[in-house]
């Protein structure tokens, strides 16, 4: 009989290796440069040509390897990382495989030289396409030189699949970007096609360093984060609202100093923005997680970008407390006055009057604040669970008094209004605009969200039996999620077999749309070990309720009417913004102005 099983030659491992380890010329950098830190390199130099395809050399003074290291490395699963299964699971270095460099020399004409302190002379090893011609001594400083020319020579399939030069090199700068951001105590150089292309020295801090590789102008519109949970430390820079991107390349989430894209540490990012930012724009972000290394499997990759987390919904919820807690309180931190100055939310305070009492031009100071009180007092408080029907806004108003004056927006000196629309203030020397209908929906918005989530969630059963069927891994997720589901106020019952029936959903959300908000919601409890998607549509609705119920553009407003505005958006957290993401509040400095007079 003819066999069928064989074991595969060394070097057709290798190049399958190579595979997973090796999409383009910048996995090659990230691997090197890795090894690199690893080895306590406080400089490394990174010289690239033709993006990488002709030739790789990363040279850096970390600690170098003897003449048995140097060959043993080259040899697969050959590590100085582990020891023992045990530390598989408390890793603190960033390569610990023992495949990126036989992976490599495999498909490139690869020159290793190194050498360690406490030899005279280093050991050069020259290897094409996996096999060793050439060892000898050489002089040269402490560290580690590794030079890989013609990637992919001898797997031309693979070699077709590369982009342009350019775009290759861009990967590349990118890559080194990442490590770069991770350790600013290390100088990086990139040189590309014999040009200086990245010169970065070493910093003292995160600050300095985003400060060398993007720009200074987003420097100050970041904020520092920190927080600390359970072992757990999140910190790092985190952009206002107002400084976004159109896609999230401006993102960089470590865990561990080891740089990763994973989807629920992306899930929280989008979390911790919601009702911040226009659909479709993404923040800038620059954070570190911190956690014992037994509480993540870095190990699930080949390229190590995801993760898994011992207890997903802890971290992710984590994450998005810390990323709000941080945006509510980013202003009041500043040493500076600024545009935004949110506080903490006073649920029980009045909101601005109906929109529905016929509105005055500004008076010249005629005192309206018993008109403005009657206006709230025409619409009691009614608790949410017995409102029928949709929610109504002037049924949740308060007729509690003003509030006494003190934060950022009841300081500005009141100019008038333009076009109806937007209020004028006077800041110092700084003309603010500030969109009048945009600040009473963040207003309106909060304290529905407030009295929403204080009065609790009505259920009501649905109007015709929902069967719903899924597969059998997501029966099993649904399964194990009952208690979270209730918590949601959703209520099902098996039906045997994979099929459950709801018995009861939130009254709010209506029957047409639960089949979809159940099935999403088991998903994103199978993906993320919880779910904020119920309460993402209950917000919807809520927005929706407070933009169709509050004053609009083209609306004159008395004195009065604009004091009360702005004092009661001091109240409300995350007032820089509208619950669909639009600025509330724009300044024009006295510079800029003077400049455009020609006055500078």
């Amino acid at each position: 009989m003819k066999e069928q099983i064989r074991i595969l030659p060394e070097q057709l491992c290798n190049q399958i290796a190579a595979g997973e380890v090796v999409e383009r010329p910048a996995s090659v950098v990230k691997e090197l440069i890795e090894n690199a830190l690893d080895a306590h390199a406080s400089k490394i130099v990174v010289e690239i040509e033709a993006g990488g395809k002709r030739l790789i050399r990363i040279t850096d003074n970390g600690c170098g390897m003897d003449r048995e290291d140097a060959f043993l490395c080259l040899e697969r699963h050959a590590t100085s990382k582990l020891r023992s299964e045990a530390d598989l699971f408390h890793l603190q270095t960033l390569g610990f495989r023992g495949e990126a460099l036989p992976s490599i020399a495999a498909i490139s004409r690869l020159r290793l030289r190194t050498r360690i302190d406490e030899a005279l002379e280093g050991w050069e090893i020259q290897i094409d396409g996996g096999t060793v011609r050439n060892a000898e001594a050489t002089g040269m400083p402490v560290g580690t030189l590794i030079e890989v020319r013609n990637l992919f020579f001898n797997t031309p399939a693979r070699r077709k699949f590369l982009r342009r030069d350019e775009t290759e090199a861009g990967h590349i700068s990118d890559t080194i970007t990442k490590l770069a951001l991770a350790c600013p105590q290390v100088q990086f150089q990139l040189v590309n096609n014999g040009r200086r292309q990245i010169d970065l020295n070493r910093q003292k801090n995160l600050a300095e360093r985003v400060a060398g590789l993007l720009g200074r102008a987003v420097l100050k519109d970041l904020v520092p984060v920190e927080g600390k949970l359970d072992g757990m430390r999140l910190h790092g820079l985190i952009s206002q609202p107002s400084l976004n991107r159109s896609a999230t390349g401006s993102q960089f989430t470590f865990i561990n100093g080891r740089y990763i894209r994973d989807r629920l540490v992306q899930h929280a990012l989008r979390e911790g923005y919601r009702h911040l930012l226009l659909k479709g724009r993404h923040p800038i972000v620059v954070l570190f997680l911190e956690m014992a290394p037994e509480q993540v499997d870095v190990n699930v990759h080949p390229t190590k970008h995801e993760v898994r987390f011992r207890d997903q919904s802890v971290v992710h919820d984590f994450i998005v407390q810390t990323l709000q807690n941080t945006l509510r309180s980013a202003d009041s931190q500043s040493p500076t006055p600024a545009v935004i100055r949110p506080s903490a939310a006073v649920a029980d305070k009045a909101i601005w009057p109906s929109p529905s009492r016929p509105l005055n031009t500004i008076d010249g100071g005629i005192d309206q604040s018993a008109a403005v009180g009657e206006g709230v007092a025409m619409y009691p408080v009614a608790p949410l669970k017995e409102i029928s029907g949709a929610l109504d806004l002037p049924s949740l108003l308060s007729a509690a008094p003003l509030h006494e004056a003190g934060g950022y927006y009841a300081s500005l000196r009141v100019i008038g209004q333009f076009c109806e629309s937007y209020i004028l203030c006077e800041d110092q020397q700084n003309l603010v605009l500030i969109d009048q209908h945009a600040a009473h929906e963040r207003i309106g918005f909060e304290k529905l969200r407030t009295q929403y989530s204080g009065c609790g969630v009505e259920r009501q059963g649905l109007l015709f039996p929902l069967v719903l069927d899924f597969d059998h891994r997501e029966a099993a997720s649904l399964a194990e999620h009952q208690a979270e589901l209730q918590s949601f106020d959703f209520e099902l019952d098996s039906f045997g077999g994979n099929s459950f029936v709801p018995k009861e959903i939130p009254q709010i959300l209506g029957d047409a749309e639960a089949e979809k908000l159940i099935r999403d919601v088991v998903t994103e409890l199978t993906s993320f070990g919880g779910s904020s998607l119920v309460e993402e549509r209950i917000e919807q609705l809520l927005v929706l309720m407070a933009c169709h119920r509050v004053i609009r553009a083209n609306q004159q407003l008395s004195t009065t009417e604009i004091d009360y505005l702005l004092q009661e958006l001091d109240q409300v957290d995350f007032n820089g913004h509208c619950p669909h993401g639009r600025p509330v509040v724009q300044r024009l400095s006295l510079t800029e102005i003077e400049r455009m007079f020609k006055r500078t």
